[in-house]
């Protein structure tokens, strides 16, 4: 695959998302299509985006140093930050009509329809990596902790790390 073929996956995924884990769906179809990666890649760099500090879209960069390393990270920080100033140039257009009820409806649209296809790809992704009972006790009982807002979402991913560590042995 040429490098001009990936960053167009990669920007193109980035540009018709709605930013954090927008980008999952298209990737996740592209990657997965082009051969460019498998589902083991796709869950390391979701739980090196979980773990590490800044954005939720720093996710992309991991799955792409995975992926095709050095040059592959390089060209994701570019495809991230191209959009951004892309908005820059838009945001006069888009102040005109932001207060129209269909400019509102296309946006919560566009939202729901990322959501959707992020929980597929996410249970994919979560299928592909071998489905057993403790999985299926960890995936809830964080759900749970985390619907409830009463634990750090922190807490959770740490103590669902450990008990994963833990069963691995």
């Amino acid at each position: 695959m040429s490098w001009i073929v990936f960053f167009w996956i990669l920007l193109k995924s980035v540009l018709f998302s709605s930013g954090g884990y927008g980008p999952l769906p298209s990737l996740h179809s592209d990657f997965i299509h082009y051969r460019l990666s498998g589902q083991k890649q796709f869950t390391e760099a979701l739980s090196i985006g979980q773990i590490t500090p800044g954005p939720n879209g720093l996710w992309v960069v991991s799955l792409c140093y995975l992926v095709a390393g050095l040059r592959g990270a390089l060209l994701s920080c570019i495809a991230l930050l191209l959009p951004p100033l892309l908005i820059l140039i838009v945001q006069p257009c888009y102040n005109r009509i932001a207060s129209y009820p269909a400019t509102q409806g296309l946006l919560d649209g566009v939202v729901i329809v990322i959501s959707t296809f992020s929980i597929i790809v996410v249970f994919k992704i979560f299928v592909g990596n071998g489905i057993d009972i403790e999985t299926i006790a960890i995936a809830a009982i964080s759900f749970a902790l985390a619907m409830s807002r009463r634990v750090s979402t922190n807490i959770i991913l740490l103590v669902s790390a450990l008990i994963g560590i833990g069963l691995s042995h």
